[in-house]
């Protein structure tokens, strides 16, 4: 069967009325856990589970990957208008999307943010379709070592987050890192840091630091200051972004939807480090960085474009190599296997419907879900009126709930107040607390990778990346990625000095 058959016989299976159903509701459901602070993906599969293996296999899986990108475009929502990350990929766009709706531009945000996910995901579709077989081929390339330099590439560019300093973003990046040794270390099996508390041997949850310290902080800050959100932002006239919006946004979409799709297909690649390499990029190339973190639409159109993308590619090592590259994935892969389905090779030979008929209900979802946001945005930017002494506690109580909800853990209630506290006084002092989540993310994965590589080598020599193609040319980049900044400060010292030198002669 050819590809363009195949993909009718996919959509001939999508669009029966109980697969169509399955669609919706995976989409609706996704993007409304995308928009509840602290309810993730991950828990709401985890719960679906069960029910999942009472129905039809092709519906089951058609509607757990709706949940899963549904959740991806939905996770923006709140990030934008509250500062609060509805999933961990969300936590890049809080820092220029949240200053753009504080300007009266939460529309254009929250819809090239819609716009962005939609191209993203439909492009990382079509990619899945048409190249799965070498992109499958080139994922097996990637062991332990070629994570480690694609993880310490991304923690590097961590630094360029922060709008005072590269020293500061480093900094907060080495706190987080530092929070997420915490727990079992899962090389030796020896805990670390965790002072004999049964709570801290699992580690310290993402749910309640993240919403802790951009949600109950960014709560704490505003209620000293009296700012009554309501007041200050307006709900804009069109959801359209402008032409000039669109202008700035199209290259940051298009490099958005590669570098995502090439990091989700890559087992271990997370939407998280999607979103933190594109915003890093898109500073990185812009002839206004200066704008990053003050409300620059590219820092939310390539973020959100990448962590869609990236949702989408990371279905190509699990389909065809049986490989979840995320928790959700994993889930998924579980479902799969309660069914009697073995993903891997020989899927498309076995089970082409599965295959087919979960690509094609992807390019329906898509459809689905740009067609509820656009006119759901409108619905949520109607919170920002609502006064903030009324906004705050209903915030609250979903951060609370959200916190709990997870692990059923009142520890986890007390550690999002912790965290609450901490990201408090970043606000009150200035200090940009994304590289601190994000390199928490990271951090355990690079450790994990770093210490196989080096077990690998036999002999510990670091020299060992450098002999494998791949993590040396990522190693190489992160390495000129770190120099930069003193290669372009000597460089320009030296023409001053050049330049007084020759006045003087």
């Amino acid at each position: 069967m050819d590809t363009i058959g195949a993909l009718f016989h996919g959509f001939a299976i999508a669009l029966t009325p109980g697969n169509l159903l399955a669609v919706f509701l995976g989409a609706f459901i996704g993007t409304v856990i995308g928009v509840l602070p602290g309810l993730g993906p991950t828990a709401t599969l985890a719960l679906l589970l069960p029910i999942t293996i009472g129905m039809d296999m092709v519906t089951a899986l058609i509607m757990m990957a709706g949940i899963y990108y549904g959740a991806m475009y939905g996770g923006s929502t709140t990030s934008i208008l509250v500062n609060i990350p509805g999933e961990a990929a969300s936590v890049v766009t809080c820092i220029d999307g949240y200053q753009m709706a504080r300007q009266g531009r939460a529309g254009p945000a929250l819809g090239m943010s819609a716009f962005g996910s939609f191209i993203g995901g439909t492009i990382s579709v079509v990619a899945v379709m048409l190249i799965s077989p070498f992109l499958a081929e080139t994922a097996l390339k990637f062991g332990a070592p070629e994570m480690f330099a694609l993880l310490f590439f991304a923690f590097v560019c961590i630094g360029g987050l922060t709008g005072r300093s590269r020293a500061q973003g480093l900094l907060m990046a080495c706190g987080g890192r530092l929070l997420g040794t915490i727990g079992t270390d899962d090389i030796l099996g020896v805990d670390r840091f965790v002072f004999g508390r049964l709570y801290l041997q699992d580690g310290i949850g993402l749910v309640p630091l993240a919403m802790g310290i951009f949600g109950l902080g960014e709560i704490l800050y505003n209620i000293e200051k009296r700012e009554a959100q309501g007041a200050i932002l307006e709900t804009p006239k069109s959801l359209m972004p402008t032409a000039e919006d669109w202008k700035r946004s199209a290259l940051p979409i298009a490099r958005g939807s590669l570098l995502g799709f090439g990091i989700g297909i890559i087992p271990g690649g997370m939407p998280a480090i999607a979103s933190l390499m594109s915003y890093a990029v898109e500073k990185r190339v812009s002839r206004r960085p200066e704008e990053f973190g003050h409300g620059a639409i590219e820092g939310v159109a390539g973020p959100e474009t990448a962590n869609n993308a990236a949702t989408a590619g990371g279905f190509v090592p699990l389909l065809t190599l049986g490989i979840p590259t995320n928790s959700v994935l994993a889930l998924m892969l579980a479902a799969m296997m309660l069914h009697g389905v073995t993903p891997g090779p020989l899927l498309l030979l076995k089970w082409p419907d599965v295959f087919w008929g979960v690509i094609a209900s992807m390019y329906i979802g898509n459809i689905m879900l740009l067609v509820l946001n656009v006119p759901m945005i409108g619905l949520f930017v109607q919170i920002l009126k609502v006064p903030y002494g009324i906004l705050s506690p209903l915030i609250i109580m979903f951060i609370m709930l959200g916190a709990y909800a997870l692990k059923n853990s009142v520890s986890d209630v007390l550690a999002t107040i912790v965290f609450g506290l901490a990201g408090y006084l970043m606000k009150r002092f200035g200090i940009e607390p994304a590289p601190l989540i994000l390199a928490f993310v990271l951090g355990p994965m690079l450790e994990n990778n770093l210490s196989k590589s080096l077990i690998m080598s036999h002999t510990g020599n670091p020299l060992y990346f450098f002999s494998r193609p791949i993590s040396g040319v990522l190693l190489s980049a992160a390495i000129l990625v770190l120099i930069y900044p003193l290669v372009r400060w000597a460089w320009r010292r030296w023409v001053r000095v050049a330049s007084v030198s020759g006045m003087s002669g």
